[in-house]
């Protein structure tokens, strides 16, 4: 690279930072409402952020209490004083109800105190109430400034210098109660914490045949328990937003009793605090326990989960989630004017966006209003294309229509696994059944692969032979790594021979590469010549056409909470810095976003090639947070690089930071290994910190499934099953056979949309010698991780930096988290 071309990066660098400057800006965070985990994660990110762009940052204690108390709960935040709080569940500054805010009076000293440090920046982390709260107090903040300049309290320049107070929310509630956003912050933190418990109930409940009734949070939205029951197999869910229908009871009793007839032998019934009937009356734990009993006489239990749920350490998603969302407030307070009305960051699909904070909040109070009037249709609707999605997937797989009710297809479904094994698949799998038998379909489980499909491992599989399957690790069908190349003919004689009308795979980069193999080999064999699809499911998340695959999740979390226990076991020694090998090929996906969500100082990935000076030397040179081309060439983006790892890690030891971090993907550089990282770090911090390294290895791929996976894999798979039904049904009775590219695809889900590619479109977009996609999102993230480990880099403003209206939506088919 040139010296010309160096200068011209410096160039656009500092326009980088010009742009989002913060020089004399003051900004204040606060927690507000209901505490949920992930707040500090957002806490630390805002705190990070203002001091990276040059504003100072206040925390402001105890919410709008200590706004308006002000004194001490007002504090100006450093670097360091947000250390090592991401993986603290609540949030360190407090959060307390303030009826004082509510008044006029109380606003005035709020504004007063606000006024006296230069704060008209306001990024509040809460609910639909604290928002509200907010938007308001930006609205009379003009009045209220002329009020205390008539007061005497302070001057006619304070009032023209802070004319004008911008706002930004985001939103912490583990409920998910709030309308404009796909996942709040908190909410899949609470999953984990029920899911722990119902996994941990069930082991009990089947051993002594027991139904269970468990109580989850959720006064005005059922979302919790909704994804619980779907991530569980509940046989039953009371929602508040969906009451059950007139004469419930008795068909409770009746599905419960099929359940057991059909030996299984326990019952999962979750219920919603606020769950009622369809006249809005109460629907409570005990009474359904006396139902259960009175009806049935099963031995039943309740368990009521309460704070639970809002306990514990936030989950890899939620830290993530709130540290994009933290970095994105700030980017939008600094972008505001006078004019901006108040805005909320919220995720749509995988994409933060800007949503106006009177619309949210107004959709959010509309869903009440719906349920108080008994509209609870318009309810569901209104709560959002997330919870509408898995009410509809849960009604399709917990309840089986008698046989003689449902009208046969006379189409044979297979379902394969191919490649690792991945936390998630057997959901996706049970998922797939389950819708396909409720289409009509004769569904044929592949057991072992290509390789047992070759060697005709295929065996009908019923309803309930799938009951248990969403919360067990690994493949319960057996999975492996070899392609069809070799067995192509034996392949197409078992499909012969069983008369597969469709395949389903389920499976990572090798289950893409036999997709193409079986595409390729149509001309010859047409048998074939059937709609096929693939739902991607690898810890790597390697596969093209999807931001996310099933399995990812649960290995970040892994990650995550091994970073937060290796770090820990320093605790009260002398400062250290522990190097940690993450699985993944290729592909730096885990040790990208698991130094994210761990709070990592580096990680070093393939898609960033680095050299030695990267490593130890100080330098000032381009730091590459690049995609790889079509081309097949890295490009190098003006993300600049101003201090090497070691020297940087070295200055940090030399304050109160005591611990650090460092992720390495396993085939990130053939030289530069773990064991040669480990001793570099090691000789070059002699004398200010040592070092201890950690090969995660395989415990990545194993464990339980993580909500997520479970809720990914439950919801795709029905997706792409009712994409075949469809395929057959276009083709019944014309004897058609499946040519086009269109009929062989790949569904994931690409930025805000779920879409199905043909993998040959595909072929064009994929780096076949390092199992990766050209292109990946999550490099965008790159410069995020470094922000906030005190790296000098420019970073990319979001994808969207205008306000977009509540109801905007694309013509593709909308994908919710």
């Amino acid at each position: 690279m040139d010296d010309e071309d160096v200068a011209n990066r410096k160039v656009s660098f500092r326009k980088c930072l010009e742009h989002l400057s913060g020089a004399g800006k003051a900004i204040g965070v606060l927690t507000s409402g209901g505490d949920a985990q992930g707040m500090n994660a957002a806490v630390r990110a805002v705190v990070r952020m203002g001091i990276y762009v040059g504003a100072k940052v206040y925390f402001i204690y105890e919410g709008y209490q200590g706004m308006v108390d002000g004194d001490r709960n007002i504090v100006e935040a450093s670097w360091e004083s947000v250390s090592s709080i991401l993986q603290v569940g609540g949030t360190i500054i407090g959060s307390a109800r303030c009826k004082a805010f509510r008044t006029r009076e109380g606003r005035l000293r709020a504004a007063h105190n606000l006024v006296q440090r230069g704060i008209t920046n306001l990024c509040v982390i809460g609910g639909d109430g604290s928002l509200t709260g907010a938007n308001i107090f930006r609205k009379e903040w003009s009045g209220l400034l002329e009020e205390l300049a008539q007061n005497g309290e302070i001057d006619k320049e304070q009032v023209q210098k802070h004319s004008y107070l911008n706002v930004v929310g985001m939103v912490g509630s583990i409920d998910n109660d709030f309308c404009g956003t796909d996942m709040t912050i908190g909410t899949d933190s609470a999953l984990h914490r029920i899911i722990e418990v119902v996994d941990a109930i069930m082991t009990t409940a089947q051993s002594h045949q027991r139904t269970f009734v468990l109580e989850v949070m959720g006064r005005h939205c059922g979302y919790l328990a909704l994804v619980s029951a779907l991530a569980c197999g509940a046989d039953w869910v009371f929602l508040p937003e969906s009451p059950p229908e007139e004469g419930w009871q008795e068909n409770m009793c009746i599905k419960l009793s099929e359940n057991r007839a059909r030996k299984k032998r326990l019952n999962i019934i979750i219920v919603a605090e606020g769950a009622i009937d369809t006249q809005n009356k109460p629907i409570t734990s005990e009474q359904i326990k006396e139902l259960v009993v009175k009806q049935l006489g099963y031995d039943t239990r309740v368990t009521i989960l309460g704070h639970v749920q809002r306990g514990g350490t936030p989950s890899a998603f939620d830290r993530i989630l709130a540290s994009r969302m933290g970095v994105e407030a700030v980017v939008a307070l600094l972008q505001a004017t006078p004019e901006t009305p108040a805005c909320v960051v919220s995720l749509s699909g995988n994409q933060a966006v800007r949503l106006p904070l009177v619309e949210c909040v107004q959709m959010t109070q509309d869903v009440q209003r719906a349920m108080d009037e008994r509209r609870f249709k318009d309810a569901v609707r209104l709560r959002g294309r997330s919870f509408e999605s898995n009410l509809n997937t849960y009604k399709r797989l917990a309840i089986k229509l008698p046989d003689d009710q449902i009208v046969k297809s006379n189409c044979n479904v297979a379902i394969i696994n191919v490649g690792a094994p991945a936390a998630g698949m057997n959901a996706a799998v049970r998922s797939a059944v389950r819708v396909g038998i409720a289409d009509g379909h004769k569904m044929l489980a592949i057991y072992d692969g290509f390789e047992g499909f070759a060697k005709g491992q295929i065996k009908e599989i019923g309803w309930g032979d799938v009951g248990g399957w969403t919360g067990q690790g690994g493949s319960i069908l057996g999975t492996k790594r070899t392609l069809p190349g070799k067995s192509l003919e034996d392949i197409a004689a078992q499909m012969r021979k069983h008369s597969i009308n469709a395949l389903l795979i389920v499976g990572g980069f090798e289950a893409y590469l036999g997709l193409l193999e079986l595409s390729a080999a149509r001309d010859k064999y047409e048998e074939l010549c059937v709609p096929m699809v693939m739902v991607p499911a690898t810890v790597s998340n390697n596969v093209p056409g999807s931001d996310f695959s099933i399995g990812a999740d649960t290995a970040l979390n892994t990650i995550t909470d091994t970073c937060d226990r290796i770090k820990q076991s320093a605790s009260g020694t002398k400062r250290r810095v522990f190097i940690i090998e993450t699985m993944g090929g290729y592909c730096g996906y885990l040790a990208n976003m698991g130094g994210l969500a761990a709070g990592a100082d580096a990680a070093y990935i393939f898609e960033e090639p680095f050299d030695i000076r990267d490593l130890q030397k100080a330098t000032s040179r381009p730091c590459s947070a690049s995609a790889y081309l079509r081309s097949g060439t890295w490009t190098r983006t003006t993300v600049m690089t101003t201090e090497s790892n070691v020297e940087h890690l070295t200055e940090k030891m030399k304050t109160t930071i005591q611990r650090g971090l460092v992720l390495r993907n396993e085939s990130c550089n053939e030289n530069y290994t773990t064991d040669f990282i480990y001793q570099l770090y090691s000789e070059e911090g002699k004398g200010v910190f040592d070092c201890r390294k950690n090969v995660l290895g395989h415990m990545q791929q194993g464990g339980a499934p993580s909500p997520f996976d479970r809720n990914f894999g439950t919801k795709i798979s029905a997706r792409a099953m009712q994409w075949i039904s469809t395929k057959l049904k276009e083709a019944l009775g014309k004897g058609k056979r499946f040519m086009s590219d269109d009929s062989i695809c790949v569904l994931g889900i690409s930025k805000r949309n779920l879409l199905f590619q043909p993998v040959a479109q595909l072929r064009q977009e994929t780096d076949f010698e390092h199992r990766i996609p050209k292109e990946q999102w999550w490099l965008k993230l790159r410069p995020l991780m470094k922000i906030l480990a005190k790296y000098k880099v420019s970073y990319e403003v979001s994808d969207s930096d205008q306000l977009e209206p509540m109801h905007h939506r694309g013509h593709e088919e909308p994908a919710a988290i």
